[in-house]
């Protein structure tokens, strides 16, 4: 990929996210926080390739995948009025599908083949195992560096709510019931990954979030993640209970079992 073409790629971002925004403050509010977000995660992806050393080739074309991996969102939000995928419509395919249909992606077949591939998985709840390597790479890649920064938005987010929920101004995709479904609890326990459909109420979606780490893929994400405190902060979120207590100290073991000998999945 040629090094202007990452510039092309983001000046047309800013251009096709801003035929969004209008009169609608709420609407508005939702467009601003993913067109903000990615920008950060291209930012969080810099930093995974300088830990991972990627060249300069690869570097630009994970650059490009944290610039659109989203891109789908907007249509979505617009469409209907949530970000909430069991509910609406795959953001991963109709971001692929919008791709296509721009025909922004003017760049080599196999590269453009490597951005395509890691938007269309990056929001599963798995990925397959017959990826190849670079598929794999740019896959975990932006997986890693999603995660960071969502970390930092909910955290956000809770903290606004909690503080004048009457006028809190995005959407709140389930109940704010004081209770964490036990289902969840478990799950997170025992390593298992929890699908969204599965959530009940937004303690269950704070439980789901600490449990995000048994897919981070890089050691040196967790290590960005244990520098900030990220995990913490959703614990504070939490009910005290000796549940989550128990939670708490099954995800940070892991974690730091991992940072300590370096693994990477």
């Amino acid at each position: 990929m040629r090094p202007e073409k990452l510039a092309q790629f983001e000046k047309w971002y800013d251009q096709y996210i801003n035929t969004f925004y209008g009169d609608d403050k709420y609407i508005n509010a939702n467009i601003r926080l993913k067109h903000d977000h990615a920008r950060r995660v291209v930012e969080e992806m810099r930093y995974l390739a300088d830990s991972l050393a990627l060249d300069e080739n690869r570097r630009r074309i994970a650059e490009t995948i944290a610039l659109f991996h989203d891109i789908g969102r907007f249509e979505q939000f617009i469409r209907y009025q949530t970000y909430h995928d069991p509910k609406s419509i795959d953001h991963n395919k109709l971001g692929v599908k919008i791709l296509c249909e721009k025909k922004i992606l003017d760049i080599d077949i196999a590269e453009r083949q490597l951005v395509e591939k890691a938007i269309a998985l990056h929001g599963t709840k798995q990925l397959p195992t017959d990826l190849s390597g670079d598929e794999a790479l740019f896959c975990k890649l932006i997986r890693d560096a999603d995660k960071l920064d969502i970390y930092q938005v909910v955290i956000n987010g809770y903290r606004r709510y909690l503080a004048d929920p009457d006028n809190f101004d995005l959407e709140v995709e389930l109940p704010n019931e004081p209770f964490v479904s036990p289902e969840i609890v478990e799950a997170v326990l025992n390593g298992k990954r929890v699908g969204y459909e599965f959530l009940k109420t937004w303690n269950d979606m704070k439980v789901l979030q600490l449990g995000w780490v048994y897919d981070i893929n890089f050691a040196s994400a967790l290590r960005r993640i244990r520098e900030r405190k990220l995990l913490e902060q959703i614990v504070d979120f939490l009910p005290k209970t000796p549940q989550i207590e128990q939670v708490k100290k099954v995800i940070f073991k892991y974690m730091d079992d991992r940072i300590k000998n370096n693994v990477n999945l």
